[in-house]
């Protein structure tokens, strides 16, 4: 009997499997992952359940339920690791290619809508919608969206009710849930001979909810739409779609924060159309439910088109989940009615297998991103722990600092309360020691700045020739190099005799390098160096050179 359930439902069982494998993917993908970019705009500056805090935009987005999911997982799960909000956006992903599945097998079948949901969930070039936890905004637009468009064809009020609901979600998540406003709107004027224009409220109660917070807090939402954007906005939209069709089969490559653009997402559009336009001239007409998908498709790009920017291109890996979802959907109802020989069903799965399989590749190089960026934010938020006695409140973490543009929300008092309400994502003292070398280097990059290390230059001897056994030579002469010397709390002097100038560097934790380097100190001076005490006994290292030598005293 479980046999012939599996014979008659073969493809559903194969949408389980699927669905596993991609969960375990990217669940492990993300493991050990910590906080990016976006994210921490919510961390440091959204702190507790005031309005402001849920109802502020980011952007141009409403950000009402991303932002109380996440003090919700805060809440219970602390900051110490992002993976409470990865198995939140992983779940979201599931029932997105879920839904996707049901809609398309509604039109074509279930082995078409097996290999629809397969290239979603395994869509390498949208790695930052499938890593990125702040990507919940967008990706929970994107499945009540859909759910939305599967209740708009069920008969009766519930559905409707229902559609209503999904729409208001779908908005809350991000304002991508206007492209589908527009969508639900388009249904309704078709519908409006067979069931009235009663059911306009199923999009005006969503707006209008939409208006209150656009009035309240959204009108100070930054916002790019110019006359250009507008004038050029067609060519951005051919671009989005080429770009997510690239995508779908695995022929863009990843390029930093974005998808390369291949040559091929272009001509396939072009054939694709070509192919409808043929299509048509053998069987006029196109389903009605087409149009809905087609307006919301449209509403998106042409609206990410009016706000761009530079690094918003359409080929932007956070705009390729979206732009997959709409293209999957328009064929789906393009394609109604076509029947799949075995033939066609079966260069269709192979092409799937194909594309998925290639395109785990960008996402391993999306993960290897994040993990480097991973690498330097906690060194960097490690540095700022153990500079607490004495940082700045107002210290911040620019990218001559931070070793990376992505930490410009942060500042150490607000950090340093946020880790006391919620835990810490930093590295621990030991994690830190045993830490890349590139983080290493980074967090005593941060460290100096933080304590801050202070130094000042005297001329003529400052005390050293006073050693009372507190004072080391350091040899001069062509290619010598000394062993460095531990430096502690407190002042030590750095005398170079009369000569050439002398050059001093200083580590804590990095070990192949020293990250902070003072060259062309004049020879006859003395370096007084200040540091302060912090949480660690770890020293510095000082190593001090110069042709005639030089003297180091505590």
């Amino acid at each position: 009997m479980a046999r012939d359930w599996l014979r008659q439902n073969a493809a559903l069982a194969l949408l389980g499997l699927a669905l596993a494998i991609s969960a375990l993917v990217l669940l492990s993908y993300a493991s050990g992952l910590t906080w990016f970019q976006d994210s921490w705009e919510y961390l440091m500056n959204r702190r507790g359940l005031s309005a402001a805090a849920l109802l502020k935009p980011h952007n141009e987005h409403i950000v009402l339920i991303p932002v109380a999911i996440e003090h919700l997982l805060l809440a219970v799960f602390g900051m110490s690791s992002t993976m409470p909000e990865q198995v939140v956006l992983t779940g979201l992903l599931l029932a997105a290619a879920t839904l996707v599945f049901i809609y398309v097998r509604r039109r074509l079948g279930p082995w078409p809508a097996l290999m629809a949901a397969v290239l979603l969930l395994f869509l390498g070039p949208a790695w930052q919608d499938l890593l990125w936890p702040f990507q919940i905004g967008f990706v929970g637009s994107i499945l009540f969206g859909v759910a939305m468009l599967l209740a708009l064809e069920g008969a009766g009020r519930n559905w409707d009710r229902a559609a209503c609901l999904f729409l208001a979600i779908s908005i809350g998540f991000s304002t991508i849930g206007l492209a589908f406003a527009l969508g639900a709107a388009v249904d309704i004027l078709q519908r409006r001979r067979s069931r009235g224009l009663r059911r306009a409220y199923l999009v005006a109660v969503p707006l209008l909810l939409y208006a209150a917070w656009y009035l309240g807090w959204g009108h100070d939402a930054e916002t790019h739409i110019s006359l250009h954007n507008v004038l050029v906005s067609p060519r951005f939209v051919v671009e989005g779609f080429s770009a997510s069709l690239d995508s779908l089969l695995a022929l863009g490559t990843i390029a930093g924060e974005a998808v390369g653009r291949s040559q091929w997402g272009l001509p396939l559009l072009v054939v694709l159309v070509a192919l409808l336009i043929y299509g048509q001239t053998r069987k006029p007409g196109f389903s009605p439910r087409l149009w809905p998908a087609v307006a919301t498709a449209a509403t998106f790009w042409f609206l990410a088109g009016f706000n761009y920017i530079p690094g918003r291109e359409a080929y932007s890996s956070r705009y390729l989940y979206a732009g997959a979802v709409f293209i999957l959907l328009i064929a789906a109802d393009l394609l109604k009615g076509v029947r799949l020989g075995r033939w066609a069903l079966l260069a269709g799965g192979v092409i799937t297998l194909v594309a998925a399989g290639f395109n785990l590749t960008p996402l391993r190089e999306g993960r290897d991103f994040f993990r480097q960026q991973t690498v330097l934010t906690r060194s960097d938020l490690a540095a700022i722990e153990i500079s607490r006695r004495t940082v700045e409140p107002s210290f911040a973490l620019p990218p001559e600092i931070a070793g990376t543009s992505f930490l410009n929300e942060i500042h150490a008092g607000e950090y340093l309360q946020a880790v006391r309400e919620y835990g810490s994502p930093a590295y621990s003292l030991s994690q830190l020691a045993n830490a890349p070398e590139a983080g290493r280097r980074q967090a005593d990059l941060v460290l100096a700045n933080a304590l801050p290390l202070t130094s000042e230059v005297v001329t003529g001897p400052g005390g050293g020739s006073d050693r009372r056994g507190r004072c080391v030579d350091v040899p001069g002469g062509a290619g010598s190099s000394a062993a460095p010397l531990p430096m502690r709390p407190g002042v030590t002097k750095v005398e170079f005799g009369p000569g050439g100038p002398g050059t001093i560097r200083l580590r804590r934790f990095a070990t192949g390098e020293y990250p902070l380097v003072t060259e062309g100190i004049a020879g006859g001076s003395t370096t007084l160096l200040y540091v302060p005490r912090d949480a660690v006994a770890r020293p510095w290292r000082l190593q001090a050179e110069a042709a005639q030598g030089a003297v180091v005293c505590r």
